[in-house]
């Protein structure tokens, strides 16, 4: 069976993208094969793929896989699914939202972590990458399209312009790797800024790169380093500790201590967790 064309079905449905739900349709063939090849696929997987859309990657990834999961919550979208993918034996198509679906009870379902793929609309796309982290140890890994600078973020290393509390964050749940950039003209209608497939292998059961005592001390310390990308340690986490507290929180956070000159966009994933790990302490001392 030919693989389905986004520009064939908008016409036939008489439909066009929604720019309020920031729709852009996938119709470049070697992004669809990268993000399939990305997902590591065989006869035993199941996918969950969110925002689903016109079905276009769907069916490609259903050639793979033991079963896709295709969630949409847009209505007219859903419609398209079920007439053309509703009968094929290894799609289910699923009328839902992205952010409050429930992966776990998937995985249940498959008897194994699925993996998660997915086109994200660019102005929702950190809410449901964070919501996929909280249900990281229900995943195997989650290959998704974002703005390329968005991806770009993720995958900077310390010290480096782009490094900055989105990239600790999902480091700190996971191994992120860019897999393709994508062109505008891989869309229709094309957007005004490049993409990227990105590639998230959470860590096994989900654990987290490096030990650390409260995950949401952990969170408040790192968003609070880049703040202020030019202020010291010292001064961008003021407002978390006492000057006493954060003193002794340098100094034991490691073997050596952490200078409290340094900056935020310096420290690795394991430095914030031991400093977070060393202000709670200091907290409570």
């Amino acid at each position: 069976m030919p693989a389905p064309d986004a520009r064939a079905l908008l016409a036939k449905y008489g439909l066009r993208a929604k720019k309020s739900w920031g729709q852009n349709f996938l119709v470049d063939e070697r992004t669809y094969r990268a993000i399939v090849d990305a997902c590591a696929l065989d006869d035993k997987s199941w996918v969950i793929e969110i925002g689903a859309g016109l079905g276009t990657l769907t069916a490609r990834l259903a050639e793979r896989a033991a079963h896709v999961i295709a969630v949409e919550r847009d209505r007219d979208m859903v419609a398209i699914l079920r007439a053309e993918l509703g009968e094929r034996e290894r799609i289910e198509i699923a009328e839902a939202n992205a952010l409050t679906y429930d992966y776990a009870g998937v995985a249940e379902r498959a008897g194994a972590a699925p993996s998660v793929v997915g086109n994200l609309p660019y102005q929702i796309a950190s809410p449901i990458l964070f919501r996929l982290l909280e249900a990281r140890a229900h995943l195997s890994r989650m290959v998704v399209m974002l703005q390329r600078e968005m991806a770009q973020r993720i995958v900077a290393a310390p010290s480096t312009p782009e490094y900055g509390a989105l990239g600790v964050m999902v480091r700190m749940y996971g191994e992120p790797r860019l897999v393709c950039r994508v062109p505008p003209s891989a869309f229709i209608p094309q957007p005004r800024v490049e993409s990227a497939v990105l590639r998230v292998v959470p860590f096994a059961g989900g654990a987290t790169r490096a030990p650390v005592g409260d995950l949401e001390r952990f969170s408040r310390v790192v968003h609070a380093a880049f703040q202020m990308r030019r202020k010291t340690l010292r001064n961008s986490l003021a407002g978390l500790a006492s000057d006493e507290q954060l003193r002794a929180a340098f100094a034991a956070a490691t073997p050596g201590g952490i200078d409290p000159q340094r900056r935020g966009e310096t420290l690795s994933v394991e430095e914030f967790a031991a400093l977070t790990d060393a202000i709670d302490a200091a907290a409570h001392a």
